[in-house]
């Protein structure tokens, strides 16, 4: 369990800085559209294209890096009721209903992005481009955090099994979460 945990922690992050990448890349992209458009009257044609298939990519990768985070909203009534072991029953409950969720989506971006794949459709735009590469990123970012749900609630039944759950009390408050 606690291998499969940090696997999905690992692979969170690597979708984090793959989103940060994704959003310093659409920057340049957007700047270079400017200039182009300044310098010489010209246009890219591509910018707001791509610039959104990157927006959409950015999005679903750093769902699981914001979920490891806990950088997600929260509504945190129950949590702070809670104390000890129920605090934790509280996550473990959020984290399968969330997965279930997250399963589901994954399961209709997947069947979404597969039609994309079959029909080799492809945008309208003048860049023709093949919509199964950027409808990739919806089933492959809901997966992984479908993976990091796993995760959380596998950590939690650790933190349960540890019987340091008290600790994890003086953690979050210290954390402010």
């Amino acid at each position: 369990m606690e291998l499969f945990v940090r696997f999905c922690d690992r692979l969170a992050v690597a979708c984090g800085v793959a989103s940060g990448l994704l959003m310093i890349v659409s920057t340049l992209l957007v700047l270079a559209e400017i200039f182009v458009r300044t310098a010489f009257s010209k246009t890219l044609y591509i910018t707001e294209e791509y610039s959104g298939y990157m927006m959409e990519a950015m999005t679903f990768l750093a769902l699981a890096y914001t979920l490891k985070d806990k950088g997600h909203i929260r509504m945190t009534f129950l949590h702070t009721i809670a104390k000890g072991r129920a605090k934790v029953m509280v996550d473990i409950f959020a984290f399968c209903v969330g997965a279930v969720f997250c399963a589901v989506l994954t399961y209709t971006t997947a069947d979404f992005f597969w039609d994309a794949v079959m029909t080799k459709s492809r945008s309208m735009s003048i860049s023709q481009t093949y919509m199964a590469i950027p409808q990739f990123f919806m089933p492959f970012g809901t997966l992984v955090m479908t993976l990091q749900f796993f995760a959380e609630i596998f950590r939690s039944v650790l933190l349960l099994r540890s019987g340091k759950v008290d600790d994890v009390e003086a953690e979050s408050n210290l954390l402010g979460r």
